[in-house]
């Protein structure tokens, strides 16, 4: 489709679809339409994206995409106030939801850059992750999202915890926004079948039973398909939630800083083995817009803030409630490029689904 007929046509299908799934805050009618002459001369060829909250436009993202042709159409929603833990968006319509489902959340913080390309708004949309706001969203959306290598790219984030990603329609669509920001691009070739560790729990989180099963099955899948092949070494880590608390407070004590260290020792142990480590993206399925409770839908994400790995999640399947499920795919540092390709590898055998 040409730029002239695509973002018209993500504009009317954000005025047609929005006031229900609420996924935006603002949209840019007039100034997206105004870029089209010019864009559709760059390599992106005028291709409409949605960016992350207000400030979304800002980002060094939204610029190297605009810098290439892409056109912001609109911010899409984050956490409203008084929503700690609370992993839901606000629209400008009201509270954000799950495409899948209405009365459950969509994850968060980049609640409404999810449901944007879940919902087929946008192909995709900029994020920024500093303990699973892009990974969790994905997953629970039912979409491809990427966690790039902590310092890859800038970010405002002074805590180091934070990098950006992008929330995309398939790992050929992430391929498309990292080819458009990193300053050198170089692809790589994907050898099957990739050597991989399967952990359920990272050696400490309490996981939904179907959850895993569904990520279990998925793992099972790759390995029947020939593209991966399971080795023996197992993944366990020590438990990072006071780790990261302290270091996103600023207050890191040596015993803080010395859980890094053993986690960085385990995870080079183990990516000295194997290429790629497949989890869970979360403990549990989507919750309710009340919130989660007591437990940590970041427990299996953060881990990778802390040790600065590129992670991303995709469709692995869907609980029996019809919630989706996110399998996490986890690479050396620096590896984003290689993680994308084995992403695609793997989705070619495991088809997603659209709400």
């Amino acid at each position: 489709m040409t730029a002239s007929r695509q973002v018209p046509g993500a504009l009317a299908a954000i005025e047609r679809e929005d006031p229900r799934l609420r996924a935006f805050l603002d949209v840019w009618r007039e100034e997206a339409l105004a870029r089209l002459p010019g864009a559709s001369l760059l390599p992106l060829a005028g291709l409409p994206f949605a960016v992350k909250g207000p400030a979304g436009i800002r980002s060094y993202a939204a610029r190297r995409l605009i810098a290439a042709g892409g056109v912001p159409v609109g911010s899409t929603s984050v956490p409203g106030p008084g929503t700690h833990w609370q992993t839901w968006g606000l629209g400008a319509h009201g509270r954000t939801v799950n495409p899948w489902r209405s009365d459950r959340t969509p994850g968060g913080s980049s609640a409404g850059s999810a449901v944007a390309v879940a919902a087929g708004l946008v192909e995709l949309a900029t994020g920024s992750d500093g303990a699973g706001s892009v990974r969790i969203p994905a997953a629970w959306c039912g979409v491809f999202g990427l966690k790039t290598t902590n310092g890859l790219l800038p970010s405002p984030d002074h805590s180091g915890l934070a990098s950006a990603g992008v929330l995309a329609r398939s790992a050929a669509h992430a391929q498309l926004y990292l080819r458009c920001v990193l300053d050198t691009y170089e692809p790589a070739v994907t050898e099957l079948p990739l050597r991989a560790v399967y952990s359920p729990d990272l050696g400490y989180a309490d996981v939904d039973p179907e959850v895993e099963a569904v990520v279990r099955g998925a793992v099972r899948r790759l390995a029947a398909a020939g593209v991966i092949r399971l080795a023996d070494t197992r993944c366990e880590l020590l438990d990072p939630a006071t780790a990261w608390q302290a270091v996103r407070d600023g207050r890191a004590a040596a015993s803080d800083e010395e859980l890094r260290r053993e986690n960085d020792r385990r995870l080079d142990a183990l990516f000295a083995d194997a290429p790629l480590l497949l989890t869970p993206v979360t403990p549990n399925r989507p919750h309710g817009h009340e919130g989660p409770g007591e437990l940590f839908s970041t427990a299996l994400t953060w881990a990778f803030n802390l040790s600065g790995h590129p992670a991303a999640s995709m469709p692995a399947g869907f609980t029996a409630d019809g919630c989706p499920v996110g399998l996490h795919l986890v690479a050396r540092r620096g590896a984003d490029v290689p993680l994308l390709g084995m992403a695609g590898a793997a989705e070619r055998a495991l088809p997603g689904a659209r709400p």
